[in-house]
């Protein structure tokens, strides 16, 4: 047995224990950048699905408006409705037969030998709305274009707009933005080829960016 004292332990200084690897310190600005641009990303889609949302109405509680909406959604090579656009069209019918509205607007793309809004036009008649009662518009390029048109080339004021459940926020939100007081009622969305249905709901999100864009912008 001996008198010596003890070894001292080594003791870390503050300032070294809390220095970061290298690797740790790049990771962690990596996650904070990825954070950053989800935000970015996903904040137009939360705005634009938030207000549209609050307009959205059951079918058997739609309110009486001057015009029916119905946003074009593409045709078949054979040169009729495509599947979505045909429900869309059917709903239309339902709410103008049960006397909601007086007319129905359909609007769409229209070039060359493709005629959208003609043909959306031509399934209606088949369906039972009056030619008197159905309005063409062969401009609505877009969902933006088709709002905006149906207050500054129309003169709508109110309107109840159909389309399918994941396209109907956005399409409010940019109604409302150009001025038409518009409620929405969805139609079914299912598809026989399920990759279809996710991709339109994945490109909602890029489009509510255009949507907040073009709400600035006009």
């Amino acid at each position: 047995m001996t008198d010596d004292p003890p070894a001292p332990r080594s003791v870390a200084s503050p300032r070294a224990s809390r220095v970061r690897p290298r690797g740790a310190r790049r990771r962690r600005s990596t996650l904070w950048t990825a954070a950053g641009l989800a935000v970015l990303v996903l904040a137009p889609f939360v705005v634009v699905q938030a207000v549209g949302r609050t307009h959205v109405v059951a079918a058997d509680a739609v309110p009486e408006r001057a015009a029916i909406v119905v946003p074009g959604a593409g045709l078949r090579p054979d040169g009729t409705p495509s599947t979505y656009l045909r429900r869309r069209l059917d709903a239309a019918a339902d709410l103008w037969a049960r006397g909601l509205a007086p007319v129905v607007l359909v609007s769409g793309d229209a070039h060359d030998d493709y005629d959208e809004p003609g043909s959306m036009r031509a399934w209606l008649l088949d369906r039972g709305v009056p030619d008197d009662a159905i309005l063409l518009d062969r401009e609505g390029y877009d969902t933006h274009a088709t709002c905006t048109r149906a207050v500054s080339e129309l003169g709508l004021g109110t309107a109840v707009v159909v389309t399918q459940g994941y396209h109907l926020p956005r399409t409010l939100f940019s109604c409302r933005v150009a001025g038409l007081d518009a409620v929405g009622v969805g139609v079914s969305a299912a598809s026989v080829e399920p990759w279809k249905a996710v991709l339109y709901r994945v490109r909602e999100v890029p489009a509510a960016t255009k949507a907040l864009l073009d709400a600035v912008r006009r």
